[in-house]
């Protein structure tokens, strides 16, 4: 299904979820299954979840971890996916870990239906927080926003906590995209012996957040989360719970596929752009906006 300039499709796309171990070779046979089965099923863009090499390891501060990182160009992530991509001929958004001279970043790789890499994306808003101690690793995203113009429509990714910021949302949208795409690992808190030490459960939030981004910008939005427990490798009994719940929102913010909490799930829902788009239209709301009146927004103050 080849997308010309300016022609829209109806598309295939796919959210899917699963467990990580420290072998990685069983996490990424895992998760080409999962994409194969996606494929195999008529899906055309398909999700896998953030840093699905390995488990989620910002869940502690420790220096060895930064280890894992490769260049784009070194990537057995990146080179393995780009090409089931070209095989399959998906769409892949591909998350890793990249090393770019001394720094690191929390990225994702375009990967169009062709396996050729469109570009990449570093993830803007780095979180700080119990079982998410990401700066410990990753530096804020250097790339801007990004909307990459694939086989199958304009793809836009924000990468997990980016996804509570609707101003990266609308973002994408201004800049053409067709569907947004959140690969993430996000749990219900720290625990361990037996108590629950930090946070608490914000399935309901993290869900309503995103539908929210996907009603107010009128184009459907795809989540994919990660299952099951993880531990520290420093304090071993300390773990954090991840609770999947991998969805598919369309253009009006209505769920219309939804994956459970502990299981490894592929969905799969069809979109068609240009009627997406149309409805878009109608309603006039990028029409009525008023950017002068949000000078706030380039402030961290609002002042």
């Amino acid at each position: 299904m080849q997308r010309g300039l300016g022609e829209m499709t109806d598309v295939g796309v796919a959210a899917t979820q699963m467990s990580c171990s420290w072998e990685s070779d069983e996490n990424l046979d895992r998760a080409e299954n999962l994409v194969r089965q996606a494929a195999s099923g008529g899906a055309s863009i398909v999700l896998v979840q953030e840093l699905f090499e390995t488990p989620y390891f910002p869940i502690e501060q420790c220096h060895k971890h930064r280890s894992l990182a490769r260049p784009l160009g070194e990537s057995e992530v990146v080179k393995r996916f780009s090409k089931l991509a070209r095989d399959l001929e998906v769409v892949l958004p591909i998350s890793f870990f990249e090393k770019a001279g001394e720094v690191y970043f929390n990225s994702v790789a375009m990967a169009d239906a062709d396996g050729t890499i469109l570009g990449v994306y570093r993830k803007s808003h780095i979180p700080n927080a119990p079982g998410y101690q990401e700066k410990e690793y990753f530096s804020p995203g250097d790339t801007g926003f990004r909307v990459w113009n694939t086989r199958y429509g304009k793809v836009g990714v924000l990468i997990c906590w980016d996804q509570w910021f609707p101003e990266a949302a609308r973002c994408l949208t201004l800049m053409g995209a067709d569907i947004i795409l959140y690969p993430t690992a996000i749990g219900s808190g720290l625990g361990g012996g037996g108590d629950m030490l930090t946070g608490n459960d914000s399935v309901d939030a993290w869900r309503n957040a995103m539908c929210g981004h996907a009603a107010c910008n009128i184009l459907p939005v795809v989540a994919s989360n990660r299952i099951g427990r993880e531990y520290m490798t420093e304090s071993p009994e300390v773990y954090l719970e991840f609770y999947g719940n991998s969805f598919i929102a369309d253009h009006e913010g209505q769920v219309v596929a939804q994956a459970g909490r502990d299981q490894e799930e592929v969905l799969i829902h069809r979109v068609d752009f240009d009627q997406v788009k149309e409805y878009r239209d109608s309603w006039t709301v990028f029409r009525d906006r008023r950017p002068d009146h949000y000078g706030a927004l380039a402030t961290l103050d609002g002042g």
